[in-house]
């Protein structure tokens, strides 16, 4: 039986022309229904209708030439007129993440769900204020020392994912209406699935690994575009335990799916249906922005393989269309961060079937944590001298009077280590420092891209009551719906793609000046951009460089490595010119202790664009890009940043 949601969900998109959740679930070959035709020709014509409107018979050779904000905003609500129905986004923005316009920062780093506002930041930080100026400062810290733990810690304990799914473990009230709340989101049963809060996506993956049957069902087959170091985990552990890992390819040069090499891996040669392995699937490349048919995950299943769904990369109300009671997939992992634009630190989510868990072999590993309210990591820090034997003894304390495991660690803000690695997987970077047993409490807020927000405090009752708190990130998400989050999202990247794709050298007989990886211009292509820059001699301007100088105009970027791609004949010429070497790209894997492979690929500028995102930020990282038309603008940018810095006096 549907969901209502699901039902809903898939009437709203047919209506709006929008993908549906069993649109590619069709059977190659079989004739297409009167709704599917009308949706084809909708996806074409948006394709050629924006082509036709963003800039027609256009080139800017010269970022001064570039139209003005105002300008453009006018043609793009020109060729997309339904983008003013999305604006209770903006009236969102305004009240509840006025931060961002305060700060004028472009924040386009961001992936995964957003749990709480900004708003709810500033009020936690003014009952705190009001809190301590009445009482013993001894319950209750300064303003400035709380705002280190805003509204919830992880706590790491070492446990049996298995015997922590069945039978679950001791709880406390915020971790149960957490639980519920996302459960509810995410539109995920509980009665079909257990969940386990992990210290974010790549625990998640490797929680999974170590725990695998691998023994019986030996393959391992993962389908991304780019280098993860979550799948890097989850392949470096699956080896170890004898599993044999394969990759799907994706073609050159639109980087779609292969499809004949795919199937040849997941259909088995024999008609007899055996136990395969692990199919780990995302729904979309959250590097590219590629969208991959469902039907893959169906042949999977009917192959006998189990299935892996990565919903890390999904726009925040996508699940509502995924068709989950439908797919049924075995595992499903996604993450959630604090505040959008303010704090990216969070959790990861792990929900196994309930059916697959006896299947999963006793594994003891790190990874999964506990939610720690805020009340006690603040109380724990504010009664110790300060030193960390004494500030250990006494989080464990806090922590057993809670019911939680005293060999646990806090985890804090984002390292500011951080800032020299790609930030698409937000939290990541954290892990394998963090990850130690260490139990003691970490230091100020980083610098590090993404605020945080939540509304989550005890209700002043006995510990049998329920626990009051508002995740006010979900509920702005669940007001405003699918269709128009969706849409607004499509409006906004496929401006940037055309716009981006406007921009060409001059005297150079038309170089563009930005090559785009993956769907260019496509009504169902995710919210996600690779790109990279080229100057007017064709050679690369190196990401990370592109990334720094994006910074220093309030812009955040993210850099990948996209692999795994296939040239065919027509395109072996290119293979070489086009190819890198993973030396730069594996050097992060390689500090981690991660298996490092002689892979080829290609290292790429990100963006990506969450629900919160506006045409301003979409036009300033154009206008941003537009610069490199100006030949001597890096070396312009090097001497201003030395001159600074000569001024600046170092302590």
């Amino acid at each position: 039986m549907h969901s209502p949601r699901l039902k809903a969900a898939s009437q709203v998109c047919l209506h709006s022309c929008c993908p549906t959740p069993l649109y590619n679930m069709t059977e190659p070959r079989k004739t297409v229904s009167k709704s599917g035709s009308t949706s084809s020709v909708c996806r074409r014509d948006f394709a050629q209708s924006t082509a036709a409107s963003i800039f027609p018979n256009t080139r800017f050779t010269n970022h001064e030439s570039l139209p003005s904000l105002r300008v453009s905003l006018v043609e793009f609500n020109r060729a997309y007129p339904q983008f003013s129905e999305t604006h209770q986004v903006d009236d969102i923005r305004a009240q509840e993440y006025y931060h961002l316009s305060q700060s004028n920062h472009a924040c386009l780093d961001y992936i995964g769900i957003g749990l709480f506002s900004f708003e709810q930041l500033q009020k936690q930080k003014e009952q705190q204020a009001s809190t301590s100026s009445c009482s013993s400062p001894a319950l209750f810290p300064s303003p400035s020392r709380s705002l280190n733990f805003p509204f919830f810690g992880i706590s790491y304990k070492t446990g049996n994912l298995k015997v922590q799914l069945l039978h679950g473990g001791q709880e406390s009230e915020l971790e149960s209406a957490m639980k519920r709340r996302i459960m509810g989101f995410l539109n995920i049963s509980e009665s079909d699935y257990s969940m386990v809060f992990t210290a974010n996506r790549t625990s998640a993956f490797k929680l999974v690994a170590d725990s695998y049957p691998f023994k019986t069902s030996r393959k391992l087959l993962t389908v991304y575009d780019y280098q993860s170091e979550a799948v890097e985990s989850m392949v470096h552990s699956s080896e170890k335990r004898g599993a044999h890992s394969m990759s799907a390819e994706f073609s050159w040069p639109r980087l779609r799916i292969n499809s004949s090499k795919l199937r040849n891996m997941v259909v088995s040669k024999k008609k007899k249906k055996k136990k395969r392995g692990l199919f780990v699937f995302p729904l979309h490349s959250r590097v590219t922005g590629s969208r991959y048919p469902y039907l893959w995950m169906k042949i999977a299943q009917e192959n006998g393989w189990h299935v892996l769904i990565d919903a890390c990369a999904l726009g925040p109300k996508d699940m509502d269309c995924f068709g989950l009671s439908l797919l049924r997939p075995d595992f499903l992992i996604c993450s959630f961060y604090k505040v959008f634009g303010e704090n990216p630190s969070g959790f990861g989510c792990l929900f196994v079937k309930k059916s697959v868990i006896s299947i999963l072999e006793d594994s003891i590993s790190t990874g999964i944590v506990n939610i720690v309210p805020a009340k006690e990591l603040l109380q724990v820090a504010e009664d110790s001298s300060g030193t960390d034997l004494e500030l250990e003894q006494k989080a464990k304390f806090s922590l057993e009077e809670a019911g939680l495991s005293s060999s646990s660690s806090f985890s804090g803000p984002l390292s500011n280590q951080t800032r020299q690695y790609p930030k698409l997987e937000q939290g990541e970077s954290s892990e394998f420092q963090n990850v130690e047993i260490t139990a003691r409490l970490e230091g100020p807020e980083s610098s590090e891209k993404g605020k945080s927000e939540v509304h989550i405090e005890h209700a002043k009752r006995s510990r049998n009551e329920d626990l009051e708190f508002e995740c006010r990130g979900l509920d702005h998400v669940d007001s405003l719906g699918l269709i128009m989050t969706t849409n607004r999202s499509r409006y906004l990247i496929n401006w940037l793609v055309s716009s981006l794709m406007k921009l060409e050298h001059p005297n150079a007989e038309g170089v563009r000046l930005v090559k785009i990886y993956g769907p260019k211009i496509k009504f169902d292509r995710g919210p996600a951009l690779a790109f990279n820059i080229f100057d007017w001699k064709g050679e690369k301007v190196e990401p990370v460089l592109v990334q720094k100088l994006a910074d220093r105009s309030s812009i955040s970027l993210s850099y990948g490595f996209l692999h795994h791609i296939y040239f065919s004949d027509k395109y072996a010429e290119e293979k070489g010119r086009v190819l890198e070497k993973t030396e730069r790209a594996s050097n992060r894997m390689a500090a981690n202790n991660l298996k490092g492979k002689c892979d080829q690929g290609i290292t790429v500028i990100t963006a990506a664009l969450g629900f919160l995102a506006n045409f301003e930020d979409t036009y300033r990282l154009w206008a941003f890009v537009a610069q490199f038309l100006d030949a001597d603008f890096v070396e312009k940018e090097r001497w201003r940043y030395t001159a600074l810095n000569q001024k600046t006096v170092e302590v």
